[in-house]
């Protein structure tokens, strides 16, 4: 399966790697050719993140390892895309 797309929901302790060094060690990783990171929400020790990964081949495993090596923690992944091309995502109705 080809991963075009990743929309992962993270938690990132405050302390360590900035998103921006982050967004730099995604986005070197082979197949990705874009990384958007999104602060969500923060309290003292820890921020919530939105990290969408988008290439012509993710590799799911090494955007977890690139995560968990910097401390964060993969609370869910909400959408994945895969196959020739990507598709638009919908949103859901409130």
């Amino acid at each position: 399966m080809t991963i075009r797309r990743l929309v992962l929901d993270v938690l990132k302790p405050i302390k360590g790697e900035s998103i921006v060094d982050l967004a730099e060690k995604l986005s070197s990783l082979r197949g990705v050719e874009g990384v958007n990171i999104s602060v969500t929400d923060m309290d003292v020790e820890t921020m919530g993140l939105m990290v969408i990964v988008e290439g012509d081949g993710v590799d799911f495993e090494a955007v977890k390892n690139v995560l968990e090596e910097s401390g964060a923690a993969i609370h869910s992944i909400d959408e994945v895309a895969s196959g020739k091309k990507l598709v638009s995502s919908v949103k859901k109705r409130d």
